[in-house]
């Protein structure tokens, strides 16, 4: 597995990532071909790669944003086939990295409320509930605001 920089012609995969992980909450295709042409300030986006009998296949993907010093995960996905292999927590990982080579200091998240596999995975990752959003989702849902300190300036370093 591997997690790099993502590409224009990582559209196709990333949108149907998109698509069957976040529904109706899904970027459109548009929106995504923006970030992945680097035309969206401030965001990074990530592919993780496996590889298959034809070759590397792209099985997850992140959106990272960095603001000052404030890093925002803003997208994680992965194919349901790929789960629990280490791909979320690789994806994970690298933007924590990138974020802190950006100068944040903190990152944040939000997370379905009823989604307690996501909740208790950031859990173990060091993040802890800092603020709920009403009716955030398309659903109504509400979304669980998280935070991880990225360095000794807020709430401190966690490494795993």
């Amino acid at each position: 597995m591997t997690v790099r920089e993502a590409r224009p012609d990582d559209l196709v995969a990333v949108a149907s990532l998109e698509q069957d992980n976040l529904g109706a909450d899904a970027w459109p295709p548009g929106l995504l071909q923006e970030g992945l042409e680097g035309r969206v300030p401030y965001a990074t986006y990530l592919v993780a790669e496996v590889v298959s009998a034809d070759g590397p296949v792209v099985a997850g993907h992140a959106v990272l944003s960095v603001v000052a010093d404030i890093a925002e995960l803003q997208r994680i996905s992965v194919d349901p086939e790929h789960r629990r292999g280490g791909l979320a927590t690789a994806l994970l990982d690298e933007v924590v990295a990138t974020a802190r080579v950006a100068g944040a200091d903190r990152l944040l998240l939000e997370v379905r409320e009823d989604n307690a596999g996501a909740l208790s995975f950031y859990a173990a990752r060091g993040f802890v509930e800092v603020d709920r959003r009403r009716r955030y989702y398309r659903d109504g849902a509400t979304a669980v605001v998280l935070r991880r300190g990225l360095g000794p300036g807020c709430g401190g370093s966690h490494d795993g």
